[in-house]
């Protein structure tokens, strides 16, 4: 299999079903912002961690292939398609992961300042992309129909990459940062 097809040099890509539209089309943004995010989460994941976080962002890594496809496909013709879905039980279970590191770190009382150790501070850059991704997938879904767990799952998402980032943080005994506003003179 070729890797280039050449069907890409006029500035159109397609779609799953075929449909071919142009590569700045808001649903190639939406999945090309998740593929993204999948490539910082790679990276992340070969960063020295705990063996459990590793598997959880392998299987994330996963799912997101999962976004990908249901991203790339236009909703009208989906069912012709057998593309994996994203259901609650993918949603519960980063839940689950957030409550469980939790009971293990400090009360945040403040927002804190990205940074602290590398591993972390790649885990806060795939947080952002997730958020990207997440707002791009909400602009399309103001156009074309995206499954409300997809939407979920995204929001989600950032949210276990923050407490990630501050597990991270715990255990590489990187110091937090708050952020506390200077006062106005």
């Amino acid at each position: 299999m070729k890797i280039y097809t050449k069907t890409g040099d006029k500035g159109t890509t397609s779609l799953f079903t075929g449909t071919r539209v142009p590569k700045h089309h808001i649903r190639i943004e939406s999945y090309g912002t998740v593929d993204e995010l999948n490539s910082f989460l790679g990276l992340l994941r070969d960063q020295e961690m705990d063996v459990h976080s590793k598997e959880m962002l392998m299987l994330i890594q996963e799912r997101l292939f999962t976004v990908g496809s249901i991203l790339a496909t236009e909703p009208k013709k989906d069912n012709r398609l057998k593309i994996p879905r994203i259901n609650e039980e993918d949603i519960e279970l980063l839940e689950q992961e957030m409550d469980q590191m939790n009971e293990s770190l400090p009360e945040m009382t403040h927002f804190i300042l990205p940074g602290g150790h590398t591993t972390v501070s790649y885990c806060h850059i795939a947080r952002t992309v997730c958020r990207r991704a997440e707002r791009m997938i909400s602009y399309l879904h103001e156009n074309e129909p995206v499954p409300a767990p997809v939407l979920s799952y995204m929001n989600r998402l950032s949210d276990y990459l923050f407490v990630l980032a501050r597990k991270l943080s715990n255990d590489l005994k990187a110091q937090e940062v708050k952020w506390i506003p200077k006062a106005l003179d």
